[in-house]
């Protein structure tokens, strides 16, 4: 039976991932829109893969916020994502086809940033040049594109709308692009004009879209409407607040909304994290808390821990408390939504990482120091898990009196309160704790 979520009436809200991205935020936001006006992406891009299931439908989203399956609410792209038009297109055309309207619900920000092919082959290219020291990314040129923008040769949405000066700019930037492709990487080359002729191909169906969001989204909220915020990745892979080099290349924790939709913080009331009951991780990387490879396998098998965005395999480990407790603090949690309760279920044992030690200390804080991370151990504080079934609770009672324990563990340690407990994928499998 679905359940109602309610929150204050009006309020603006953020949600934000607490772990290494994939934790069930594209649930959280699908849940939210109910009470909001206006759902905004405000970071990332095609690495993204925010999953949706309802009524045993699933739908994955790259670019388009998760917001988009609720009629009559406006979806915005922000200026911090960094936008590849053609998966776009393929994206709204996947919707239209399963009956999602999409016309005149999507705004796309003229000041976000293009991705370009040679964005996707310098990826690829610089990830298997560096061998067994791979960053992990998607390949999906997400890097490579955030770094032209901060190196001020980018190439902009508005930009694709006038050709003639798209045209130059990409003629200019391939020049450069071409040089490490093929005397760095031993690749062949872009060719510039079959970019350009490609991406203005495609502007006219771009160019409807687009619109100033930082005017649109200032102008709605002074007309009393609200938005929810919708972040990718996750706060450990934050380019600030990360495990660095191991991380995305944009502000994927609190910050990002701000400089992503170009919106003060005086319109930031509630910031929720997004975290799972276990751990989990895409790629390299230090990993404290994670599992042996069999039971790891077992949980990845119960949780269907495959990235969707690449499909590949997650590393799975136990609730980190110590990397929540500091997602919490980076962001200033003002509320938890705990996901996949219903994957830990029938263990005999489950346990939480309270702390670290190295080299016989012990520390409580997450450290700055990759080598120092890559040492530490975990400490674990052990609890009885639960039988049963959870996939129908739809109240707190309906949890076994093990599992509320092991929810108050975890509000404790981290002193931010847990408000929604998700027990499956679809949309109506979460509730609110109090």
């Amino acid at each position: 039976m679905k359940q109602k979520h309610r929150i204050k009436s009006k309020k603006n809200l953020v949600i934000i991932g607490a772990q290494w991205g994939d934790e069930g935020k594209a649930k959280m936001v699908d849940v939210l829109t109910e009470q909001v006006d206006i759902v905004a992406r405000y970071q990332g891009g095609s690495n993204a893969g925010h999953t949706v299931v309802t009524d045993g439908k699933k739908f994955v989203f790259h670019q388009i916020p998760s917001g988009i399956l609720h009629e009559g609410k406006k979806c915005v792209i922000g200026n911090g994502v960094v936008l590849d038009p053609i998966g776009l297109l393929e994206e709204m055309g996947s919707l239209v086809k399963a009956g999602v309207k999409v016309k005149d619900r999507l705004i796309i920000s003229d000041r976000a940033h293009l991705l370009m092919p040679y964005h996707r082959l310098l990826d690829g290219a610089s990830e298997n040049r560096k061998g067994s020291g791979k960053i992990g990314t998607t390949n999906r040129g997400i890097g490579p594109a955030y770094m032209d923008k901060m190196a001020r040769v980018g190439l902009k949405v508005v930009d694709l709308l006038e050709p003639a000066y798209f045209r130059r700019k990409v003629r200019e930037v391939v020049k450069e692009k071409n040089f490490w492709l093929k005397k760095y990487f031993g690749l062949p080359g872009v060719d510039a004009d079959k970019t350009v002729d490609a991406y203005l191909k495609i502007s006219p169906q771009i160019k409807p879209l687009v619109a100033d969001t930082t005017a649109y989204l200032e102008s709605r909220l002074k007309k009393g409407e609200n938005i929810l915020a919708e972040g990718a990745q996750g706060t450990l892979l934050d380019v600030d607040f990360g495990t660095y080099p191991y991380v995305t290349s944009s502000s994927a924790s609190v910050g990002g909304v701000c400089t992503g939709l170009g919106i003060g913080p005086q319109w930031l009331d509630e910031i929720y994290g997004v975290a799972k009951a276990y751990t989990t991780r895409v790629g390299e990387g230090p990993f404290p808390s994670e599992m042996d490879e069999d039971f790891g396998e077992k949980i990845r098998k119960r949780g269907g821990e495959y990235g969707a965005t690449t499909g590949r395999p997650r590393r799975c480990g136990w609730l980190d408390l110590v990397a929540l407790k500091y997602a919490c603090r980076v962001n200033g949690f003002t509320g938890i939504l705990l996901t996949k309760m219903d994957v830990l279920s029938y263990l005999q044992t489950i346990k939480l990482c309270v702390a670290y030690k190295v080299k016989g200390q012990l520390i409580q804080e997450f450290p700055a120091s990759l080598r120092r991370l890559a040492d530490c151990r975990p400490v674990y504080k052990e609890m009885k898990g639960w039988q049963g079934d959870l996939s129908q609770a739809s109240q707190l009672k309906d949890l076994p009196l093990e599992a509320r324990k092991y929810l108050d563990e975890v509000e404790r340690t981290i002193r931010t309160p847990i408000q929604w407990v998700s027990v499956g994928q679809d949309r109506s499998q979460i509730f609110q704790k109090s």
